[in-house]
């Protein structure tokens, strides 16, 4: 199979993770850094705060692409608990905190995608949800996973693709959904705007 595309991609996310998930796809891509607000009203479900945030992130760069004929990706990720969003942790105690809450039990992993294609305007969001089973954790493995400073800037504070992979029992989705870009429904959504990550040459 040889990759088709017509146009580069603009990742609107400073996460080194989704841009190394990106490049799985092998299409053209260069990143720029969505400082957009990542606020949302009280009684969002989680799938209208990572649809809302991950358009607002790909909407804060459109600016700086103005005129490009090009596709803008942003998405969000938030994990979820029994209807509680757990977001990155503030401090230490934070991650303890909601480690200790996630172990032994299964919660879901949130994350959106947009495309704003360039320069038509034209918009798609979508979400996939993805759910983990921690296995039980003692005090002194949350201690020293939280040592290793994997957890800081994560939500959930884990990372699945890192040291994060031995807390996880199993999971039930997509795998690149938790690590924060799932790459089948975003192949899906570039398709719409004439980026064909896999096609057959002549078909």
């Amino acid at each position: 199979m040889e990759t088709e595309y017509s146009r580069p991609i603009i990742l609107a996310s400073g996460s080194p993770r989704r841009r190394e998930l990106l490049a799985i796809l092998d299409v053209p891509f260069r990143v720029l850094s969505s400082d957009a607000d990542e606020s949302t009203p009280e009684g969002y479900t989680p799938e209208m705060i990572v649809r809302t945030l991950a358009l607002r992130k790909a909407e804060a760069v459109l600016p700086a692409a103005a005129g490009e004929d090009a596709v803008i990706v942003g998405s969000d990720t938030i994990v979820v608990l029994d209807g509680r969003v757990l977001g990155k942790p503030a401090d230490e105690a934070d991650s303890r905190a909601t480690l200790a809450l996630l172990q032994g039990r299964t919660h879901q992993v949130y994350t959106g995608v947009a495309c704003i294609g360039l320069p038509d305007g034209k918009v798609a969001v979508d979400h996939r949800i993805t759910s983990v089973t921690m296995r039980s954790l003692s005090d002194s493995e949350i201690s020293a996973y939280i040592a290793t400073g994997e957890p800081a800037d994560k939500a959930g504070s884990y990372g699945i693709q890192g040291l994060g992979a031995t807390l996880v029992d199993r999971i039930d989705g997509c795998y690149y959904n938790v690590v924060g870009l799932p790459l089948s429904l975003l192949s899906g959504m570039l398709s719409e705007f004439g980026i064909h990550v896999l096609k057959r040459q002549g078909m």
